[in-house]
């Protein structure tokens, strides 16, 4: 009867950690990777899982089975090893599949574990690919992660869905753990913030609250933006950062847009949030894309040619979580069928997300909301003037074209009035060094991209 009774407990404790890591990992990650896991049993603190292919056991015990313990953990389980096996459609269980996962040397329950949310680890400084739109970010990242002392606090981050902000975050909390393992590094999301404080809320547990929040070494609020209309919560975010900030801990936030943009958002608050560094993460370049695509198929062991990296690169253009996820699927795909992965089963297997990411859009479209954007007049794009208030958003135009578009410099500048493609180079050239140190035009870029790609 007891037996019974704990193996249901457990099996209640499954859903629940598989509820948590849904709030935790990106939509692509626990839908790829998560999903097709099934509890199978539980005996004497081994927690059975079963998973369809040996290619998806590998990849859990590799990357996802010390988060996966950690959660079922924090769910109140005594799990002591994770055993997983491969059982086909048919429910067959393949003989001689078990792979065990158990931690090297059990760490020590700490009281802020309760309030931190899990860390990716593929999130590290090393799996981070950096590039111009993005260099401000990581070096401020790293100062953090590798000084006791920076002279920046809070870091800001901000900046498009899916461009590495997370990464970014869990990639600093590791690197601070592993060189101080005693330090008290919390991240979370500002949901799971708002949520932790209605909870001490509902059990008038306010001052239990307020003594973890405020006694962490290093505090970590992604997606600030998601406290705002959330009055109470604000009020208590803004006590908490003065505490930290008074006492010399660390924070870092990230947002969608900047301080100064966060509408809605108390002005106390954002005046306090933009006292550190503000850097922000631009929309990816192709040459990053490219760069990122590489990077994660080397991590996955995916064998893909010059071509298939190139195509993925110009087509898939909204961020590192789509990228992310076709990768995904196409290593699923290409171990079920046992094949490499040539070009026609990347467009079979990822018709769906490259019909969503290549609407035609065409230069002539872009030169219009450029235009509109800037109320210059659509001769413009055209014509050979080269007064700075027509120069730049024709260099916007010519920028914008290169990287949402499959179009080559030649045709691009053609469009341009019959420029040369060496004058197509140059404006690209031109924004993305001007990017770096003016957020308006970063955001001037992102922004006629959403419109463009969302239109």
């Amino acid at each position: 009867m007891d037996e019974d009774f704990h193996f249901n407990e457990v099996k209640l404790s499954w859903q629940k950690t598989l509820s948590e890591l849904k709030k935790s990992l990106d939509k692509n990650t626990f839908q790829n990777w998560i999903k097709p896991v099934s509890f199978e049993s539980y005996d004497n603190g081994i927690l059975s899982l079963s998973v369809p292919t040996r290619f998806l056991r590998d990849w859990i015990i590799n990357n996802y089975a010390s988060v996966i313990k950690r959660v079922c953990t924090d769910q109140g389980s005594q799990i002591k090893k994770l055993s997983i096996i491969v059982k086909e459609k048919n429910e067959r269980i393949i003989p001689g599949t078990e792979a065990i996962y158990q931690d090297k040397e059990e760490e020590e329950d700490t009281y802020y574990d309760d309030i931190s949310a899990p860390l990716d680890p593929k999130f590290t400084f090393d799996n981070f690919i950096v590039g111009k739109p993005n260099e401000l970010a990581y070096a401020a990242a790293q100062r953090v992660a590798e000084s006791e002392v920076v002279s920046f606090n809070p870091l800001f981050l901000y900046g498009g869905v899916g461009l590495g902000k997370t990464h970014l975050m869990h990639a600093v909390a590791w690197s601070i753990k592993k060189r101080s393992p005693k330090k008290n590094v919390v991240y979370l999301t500002a949901e799971k913030f708002m949520y932790q404080f209605i909870k001490a809320l509902r059990f008038k547990n306010i001052m239990s609250f307020k003594e973890q929040f405020r006694s962490v070494d290093v505090l970590m609020i992604d997606d600030v933006q998601f406290i705002i209309g959330k009055d109470n919560t604000q009020e208590e975010f803004f006590h908490t950062f003065n505490t930290l900030v008074d006492k010399k801990r660390q924070i870092i936030i990230s947002a969608d847009k900047s301080p100064a943009d966060l509408e809605g958002l108390e002005d106390r608050l954002k005046s306090r949030l933009g006292w550190g560094l503000v850097a922000d993460i631009h929309p990816l370049t192709y040459e990053l894309r490219l760069g990122i695509l590489q990077s994660k198929s080397e991590q996955k062991n995916l064998k893909l040619s010059s071509e298939v990296l190139e195509f993925l690169a110009n087509k898939i253009t909204n961020n590192v979580r789509e990228m992310e996820g076709a990768l995904n699927r196409l290593a699923v795909h290409g171990s079920l069928q046992q094949s490499d992965i040539s070009m026609d089963m990347v467009k079979d297997v990822l018709k769906d997300l490259l019909r969503t990411n290549s609407r035609k859009i065409t230069i002539d479209e872009i030169q219009k909301k450029v235009t509109e954007h800037y109320n210059i007049r659509l001769s413009d794009m055209h014509s050979p003037r080269r007064s700075r208030s027509i120069a730049r958003p024709r260099q916007v135009a010519m920028y914008l074209a290169k990287s949402i578009t499959t179009r080559s410099l030649p045709e691009i500048g053609r469009k341009f009035g019959g420029r040369d493609h060496t004058t197509v180079i140059h404006a690209i050239k031109t924004i993305e060094e001007i990017m770096v140190n003016d957020p308006s035009l970063a955001e001037d870029i992102e922004l006629l991209t959403r419109i463009l790609q969302t239109s």
